[in-house]
C-alpha cells in the first residue's frame, strides 16, 4: 500500500511541484492550502507524514503542528516543516513541538525527497508496536494475535466485532457514519445493513462491561468511542 502525505502550504506553486515529485517516487500526495482547510478533514490519522509550511494565513505551521500533537489521533503523524524561515530559534521551536525534520526553503527536490524518506523510514521502526497494542485502561486489544482483552482475562470477539472495536478505540472522539464502519470493516462484495452495524455494537457493548458507555450513539451521525 502507498503511503499517504499530506502537504500543507499557501504558495499552490510549491505545493504542485512537491506534490509531482513526491507522486513520482511512489507516494499517494494531497495537498492543502491553509491550516484551516486541514482542520476541517476528515481522516487526518490515515495520513503517514505531514509536510507543514510556518507561515500561513491565521493559523501558523507551529500552531497546527501543536494542535496535531494533542489530538491522541494524529500525534503519532511525522511532521516536516518546510519553511523559509531558516534562523535556530525557528529551528529548535519546530523541533520542540515534536516535528521530525525541519526544511528552509529554498531547497533542491533531491534533498527533499531524501529526507522524507529518511523521516518515515525511522518513524516506521517505532510506529509498529503501538499500532499492534490498542489499549484503554484495562481493556486491551492486541492486533497481532488478534484477541481482546478486560482486566486481563481474553473476551471472545467475531472478526468483524474486533474490526469495529479497534476503529473506534484507535480513533477516540471520533465518529463514524454507518457507512464508514460498513466501507472500513465489511468486504466489499457483501451487501450490509445499517441494522447490522447496530447489532455489532449492541454485542461489543455487552462484552466489554464497564466501558459499554464508552461507545456513544451519535444520533443521525453514527458512533464514537469517548474518553
Amino acid at each position: 500500500m502507498k503511503q499517504r502525505i499530506l502537504v500543507v502550504d499557501d504558495e499552490r506553486d510549491l505545493c504542485k511541484i512537491l506534490q509531482f515529485n513526491l507522486e513520482n517516487e511512489g507516494f499517494n500526495v494531497d495537498v492543502a492550502y491553509s491550516a484551516e482547510e486541514v482542520l476541517a478533514k476528515e481522516s487526518l490519522a490515515d495520513y503517514d507524514l505531514m509536510m507543514l509550511d510556518v507561515m500561513m494565513g491565521e493559523i501558523s505551521g507551529f500552531s497546527l503542528a501543536k494542535r496535531l500533537k494533542q489530538n491522541s489521533d494524529t500525534r503519532r503523524i511525522p511532521i516536516i516543516f518546510v519553511t523559509a524561515k531558516d534562523t535556530e530559534n525557528d529551528a529548535v521551536t519546530g523541533l520542540t513541538i515534536g516535528a521530525d525534520d525541519y526544511i528552509t526553503k529554498p531547497f533542491s527536490v533531491r534533498e527533499m525527497i531524501l529526507r522524507v524518506k529518511a523521516v518515515l523510514r525511522r518513524t516506521a521502526v517505532t510506529a509498529t508496536p503501538t499500532d499492534e497494542l490498542i489499549s484503554y485502561h484495562t481493556l486491551r486489544i492486541n492486533l497481532s494475535a488478534k484477541k481482546v482483552e478486560l482486566d486481563g482475562m481474553e473476551i471472545p470477539f467475531t472478526k468483524t466485532e474486533l474490526g469495529v472495536l479497534s476503529l473506534l478505540l484507535k480513533h477516540r472522539g471520533r465518529v463514524f457514519s454507518r457507512q464508514e464502519l460498513i466501507t472500513k470493516i465489511w468486504p466489499s462484495d457483501v451487501l450490509v445493513l445499517d441494522r447490522t452495524v447496530d447489532v455489532n455494537i449492541t454485542r461489543i457493548r455487552k462484552k466489554i462491561g464497564i466501558y459499554a458507555k464508552h461507545i456513544v450513539t451519535r444520533q443521525g451521525f453514527g458512533y464514537c468511542f469517548e474518553d
